[in-house]
C-alpha cells in the first residue's frame, strides 16, 4: 500500500474516530443532553437496523455507553426480593456481562401501556455514569456506588442516610450521579451536608455543605461567565457551586410541589428550568460583577401550560428549547420548539406524550411513551420531522442515548441497539 493510500486510510479513520463518542454519564458528553456525532437521517421504512433486543425489566434508567459497554438500573429478582440491579452488556451484541444488586424496592405492577396511563411507574429511575473503567450509581435509597466496569466488583460506597443523615424523597432518589473532574456530585444529606462531592477514585469526601432538601433533578455542569459550575435544582431553587470547593456562586428562588424532576438547562447566561403540578417555568439571567455572580429572574410562567416540564429535560439549539412541555399527557403530549430568552412557543406538534428527547447532528431524536423514535430538524421555523419508526414495546419514559453510530434505548420491558450512524442507510 503507497504513501497517499496510507494517508487516505488514516484521514477516514481519524474523521470516523472524531464523529464518534461515548455516552458516559447522564445527558450525555457534556451534561446538555447533546451528541457531536453524524447519523443517518435517511430511515429505511422498517426503521434502523436492530443489532440487538433484549428484555430489560422495570423502571426508566437510561443507558450509559463506554469502552464498549453499556449499563442501566434494572428491576430483578434477586434471592426472592425485586432489587435494583446495575446491569452490564456487552455494547455491540447485547450479551449480559454481569449484574450487581443496588438494594430492594417495593414495586406496583399497575401496568405498562404508555400511552393510557401513569402506572407502573416504580423501579429505578436514576442512571449510572462510568469513568476511567468505573461505574457509579446512587439507588432509590440513596447508596451511592462504586464499581469496577470490567468485573462488577464494588470499590466503594457510600450509604448518604447512614452516614451524612441523609434525606430521601417522596418516590425515592430519581437523580443520576454527575461526575465533573475528579469529584462525583449528589443531593440528599442532612444539614450541612446535603449536598456532596466525593472523590470518584477513593470516594473520599472532598466537601459536603448546605441545609437544602433534594429533588428528582439531576445537577447538570456548566460554563457561565467564563467560571465552571455545577447547578443543583433544589426545592429551594437552584443553587450554583464551585465544583472543587462547594462554594457558592449565585441562588435563584423557584417553587417547588410534589415533584421536580427535570434538570435545568444552560443556554449562555441564562438558566431555565421548570416543574410540573402546577409548579410552570421560569428562567433567570447571571451576570458577573469582579467575582460576584447575581441572578435575574427574566420570566416565569405558572401552571401546567404553556411550559411545564414533568420530568424529560429539554435539549437547546440556537437559542430555542426542544422538549417535552406538558404534564400527564400520556400519548398525546406535544413535542415544543420554545424560545429560551422569552418562553415563547414557537411551535409544537401532539402525539408524543411525555418521553425523552436529545440532540444529534441538527436532528431532535424524540422517544415517544409509545416506543416510536422520532428525528425532528432543530429549527424554529416549523415542525418538520425527518424520519420514524416503532422500535419498543412497553411503556418508554426513558432517555434515549446515542454512542458510535448506535441509538440504545430501553422501555419498562426491553432494550433494544440500532444503527444509525452515517453509511447506515446504505447497508
Amino acid at each position: 500500500m503507497n504513501h497517499a493510500v496510507l494517508t487516505s486510510v488514516s484521514l477516514l479513520l481519524a474523521a470516523s474516530t472524531a464523529s464518534a463518542a461515548d455516552w458516559a454519564q447522564y445527558r450525555g458528553p457534556k451534561s446538555d443532553g447533546s451528541s457531536p456525532e453524524k447519523i443517518s437521517k435517511s430511515w429505511p421504512a422498517t426503521g434502523p437496523k436492530a443489532l440487538w433486543k433484549v428484555p430489560s425489566t422495570g423502571g426508566f434508567s437510561s443507558f450509559v455507553v463506554a469502552g464498549g459497554k453499556a449499563f442501566t438500573l434494572e428491576l430483578r429478582n434477586i434471592e426472592s426480593a425485586d432489587q435494583e440491579t446495575l446491569v452490564a452488556r456487552d455494547a455491540g451484541t447485547g450479551k449480559e456481562l454481569w449484574q450487581q444488586a443496588l438494594g430492594t424496592m417495593k414495586i406496583n405492577d399497575g401496568g405498562q401501556s404508555g400511552t393510557k396511563d401513569n402506572s407502573g411507574g416504580d423501579g429505578p429511575r436514576s442512571t449510572p455514569a462510568i469513568d476511567g473503567g468505573r461505574v457509579y450509581t446512587v439507588s432509590a435509597k440513596l447508596v451511592v456506588s462504586c464499581f469496577d466496569a470490567a468485573s462488577g466488583k464494588t470499590l466503594w460506597r457510600h450509604d448518604l442516610a447512614k452516614e451524612f443523615a441523609g434525606r430521601n424523597i417522596s418516590w425515592m432518589n430519581a437523580a443520576s450521579p454527575v461526575i465533573e473532574g475528579d469529584l462525583l456530585f449528589v443531593a440528599g444529606g442532612g444539614p450541612d451536608q446535603s449536598l456532596l462531592a466525593f472523590d470518584k477514585k477513593d470516594g473520599s469526601v472532598a466537601w459536603k455543605a448546605f441545609d437544602e432538601k433534594m429533588t428528582h433533578a439531576t445537577p447538570v455542569a456548566a460554563t457561565l461567565h467564563g467560571k465552571r459550575q455545577v447547578v443543583f435544582f433544589l426545592q429551594s431553587g437552584l443553587l450554583s457551586v464551585e465544583p472543587k470547593t462547594g462554594k457558592e456562586l449565585w441562588r435563584h428562588p423557584f417553587p417547588y410541589k410534589v415533584s421536580t424532576a427535570a434538570s435545568p438547562v444552560v443556554a449562555g447566561d441564562i438558566v431555565y428550568c421548570s416543574a410540573g403540578y402546577d409548579v410552570g417555568a421560569g428562567a433567570a439571567k447571571i451576570t458577573k460583577d469582579g467575582d460576584k455572580f447575581t441572578a435575574t429572574e427574566l420570566y416565569r410562567f405558572p401552571g401546567n401550560k404553556p411550559l411545564a416540564n414533568h420530568w424529560s429535560t429539554p435539549v437547546l439549539k440556537d437559542g430555542h428549547l426542544y422538549g417535552m412541555f406538558q404534564f400527564k399527557e400520556y400519548g398525546t403530549g406535544p413535542l415544543k420548539c420554545v424560545e429560551v430568552a422569552t418562553g415563547k412557543v414557537k411551535w409544537e406538534k401532539a402525539g408524543f406524550g411525555p418521553g425523552h428527547v436529545i440532540l444529534v447532528d441538527g436532528q431532535v431524536m424524540v422517544l415517544s411513551d409509545a416506543g416510536e423514535l422520532v428525528l425532528v430538524k432543530a429549527t424554529p421555523d416549523s415542525y418538520q420531522e425527518v424520519a420514524r419508526a416503532g422500535v419498543l414495546g412497553g411503556k418508554c419514559w426513558t432517555t434515549p442515548v446515542v454512542s458510535n453510530g448506535r441509538v440504545y434505548a430501553r422501555s419498562t420491558t426491553e432494550a433494544v441497539c440500532l444503527e444509525v450512524g452515517p453509511k447506515s442507510a446504505s447497508r
